[in-house]
């Protein structure tokens, strides 16, 4: 008797793109930025798409959608979605797939959403758009979505605008957009960049499963190898617009076969050697500082400490732990209802329009979402000469000759003089904001999240580049971030803080030597690793400790 044949279901095959050209109008003229990229998807199946700023990641995804973005044309190939050829299709197609069928979560959330309206209105647009629901019903999917996605206030915190959230929490409302109408596909472009590591380990196993359950698929788009080992199937590696490399996420990651794959995953292991400090007085002194906003409750509480002259501070914390609050603080854009800032010995004023203009100078900040960081109908050597001419007034020559100077330390070059913000990648719009930093030749720059934008190896090298301009220029960095990677690559001094309050800091060394405090232990082991089974681990444990 023959044994009875076991047929096997091939998987559902949702998106194919075949020979995918896109071009970029550069200095007037038409220039490839996809150079020929075939891509394939099958529904349940999460495909890593990983690169260099620049590579042609977001712009493969959002041609996933059929949509170019401005700048941009689909100029051959074909884009395949359930027999249906998107490239050439009319706009009213493309409408009735884009965000219905196939959804896009942005990379930066504050530049996405309506300031005007609430999350949930904006949450139920697309949903009614296509009729799907009414709104009450829409209102519900929203709470249930959001308590998925750990956001606080499941039933109350859509009835909030854009910037009542943190930037963290603003992501996953993004994310729940993205889910409202139960996609076939979902891109995600950079969806964890601006939380902290342990909001994103509850995000990551959010889309897990949300990928899972509903049965759907995702492209995911990121820098970060670590993450992307977490959720990927398979890994695509591109470069200059091509693939270099392509496999089953676990095979490539233990043995990738091309150098510039391993060159990504060998990124990560800069660590700064720390020097003694030397006995002066700071250069910047926070002291028990209280504030709140708009006479609501306190977002901090006795808030100190110190940043000595050449000497980088990082201040590490969750989502809505206090660090920007800190640095608006120290800018005086919050004033403190008590407690003193003193830079230089000498005590500021709370408020900005107190403050005299070289004193403004000494201190510049980078901001963490360089897409609304830069006046957009400005061109790059408008947005680098504007310090330049505010503080120093010199001649036409004289600015254009120190704009190009600063493209140089920034590792760009004249060509970018001319450009707009829509014209440059992620990467490039924050390493313009660093240049103008540098610009009004500061004592101490506040970085508030400055590489969360950039791929691993651009980071590297721009963590790289601050470090050498504070040896030579003995400048003072107050590193805001929530990337223990960059901690240990920059700071010689760490501040933690916890719900507005300062729960440990010290020496870089001291503070991440056990024994830790309990949050600071928390932080450290929400740390990605490059193993596809950490997440699973790390959710494991903690299930096992809360039991």
């Amino acid at each position: 008797m023959t044994e009875p044949t076991i047929k096997t279901i091939p998987p559902e095959r949702l998106l194919t793109i075949t020979g995918l050209e896109i071009q970029g109008k550069q200095d007037g003229k038409w220039r490839k930025v996809v150079k020929g990229v075939d891509l394939h998807l099958n529904r349940g199946e999460v495909l890593g798409l990983i690169g260099e700023s620049g590579a042609g990641k977001s712009t493969i995804g959002l041609a996933a959608m059929g949509y170019a973005r401005e700048g941009c044309r689909l100029s051959a190939g074909t884009i395949n979605y359930l027999g249906k050829e998107l490239r050439n299709a009319p706009e009213s197609e493309l409408e009735s797939i884009r965000g219905y069928k196939i959804a896009y979560v942005a990379q930066s959330a504050a530049a996405s959403f309506n300031p005007s309206h609430k999350l949930v209105t904006q949450f139920a647009e697309t949903p009614l758009a296509h009729k799907m629901m009414t709104f009450h019903e829409a209102k519900t999917k929203a709470e249930d979505i959001y308590g998925r996605l750990f956001l606080p206030d499941p039933a109350g915190i859509g009835f909030r605008y854009p910037h009542q959230v943190s930037g963290g929490q603003l992501q996953r409302a993004m994310v729940a957009m993205a889910m409202a109408c139960d996609p076939d596909i979902i891109i995600f472009d950079e969806p964890t960049t601006a939380l902290d590591v342990t909001t994103q380990i509850e995000v990551l196993t959010a889309i897990k499963e949300v990928v899972k359950k509903s049965n759907c698929a995702a492209i995911y788009i990121t820098h970060d190898l670590a993450v992307v080992a977490q959720l990927s199937h398979r890994i695509m590696v591109l470069r200059h617009g091509l693939c270099v490399e392509e496999g089953d996420a676990r095979s490539m990651l233990d043995a990738p076969r091309e150098k510039y794959t391993a060159d990504l995953l060998a990124v990560r292991r800069q660590v700064k050697e720390v020097s003694p400090p030397k006995a002066e007085e700071p250069l910047l002194k926070v002291e028990n500082i209280t504030a709140g906003y708009n006479n609501g409750p306190a977002v901090l509480h006795n808030v100190g400490f110190e940043v000595l002259r050449g000497r980088t501070v990082a201040v590490v914390g969750e989502s809505g732990s206090g660090k920007t609050s800190v640095a608006r603080v120290i800018t005086g854009f919050l004033p403190q209802s008590e407690g003193m800032v003193y830079f230089d010995g000498i005590e500021m004023s709370p408020y900005l329009k107190h403050r005299d203009k070289d004193r403004l100078r000494k201190w510049q900040m980078i901001f963490q979402m360089p897409d609304v960081a830069v006046n957009p109908r400005h061109k790059v050597k408008d947005i680098i000469g504007r310090p330049i001419r505010f503080y120093y007034n010199p001649g036409r020559k004289e600015t254009a000759r120190r704009v190009s100077e600063l493209l140089d330390m920034i590792e760009l070059n004249d060509t970018y003089l001319d450009r707009y913000p829509s014209e440059l990648s992620g990467g490039e719009k924050q390493r313009v904001c660093i240049a103008r930093a540098l610009a009004a030749q500061p004592e101490l720059i506040i970085c508030d999240e400055v590489t969360s934008a950039l791929d691993q190896l651009v980071a590297e090298e721009i963590l790289k580049l601050l470090q050498r301009l504070q040896d030579e220029l003995n400048m003072s960095y107050l590193f805001i971030t929530h990337d223990l990677a960059t901690v240990r690559a920059i700071a010689d001094d760490v501040v933690v803080m916890y719900q507005g309050r300062v729960v440990e800091h010290g020496p870089r060394d001291e503070v991440f030597t056990p024994p830790h405090h309990e949050y600071t232990q928390l932080l450290l082991s929400s740390v990605p690793k490059m193993d596809p089974d950490w997440l699973d681990q790390v959710l494991a444990e903690r299930r096992r400790l809360s039991a």
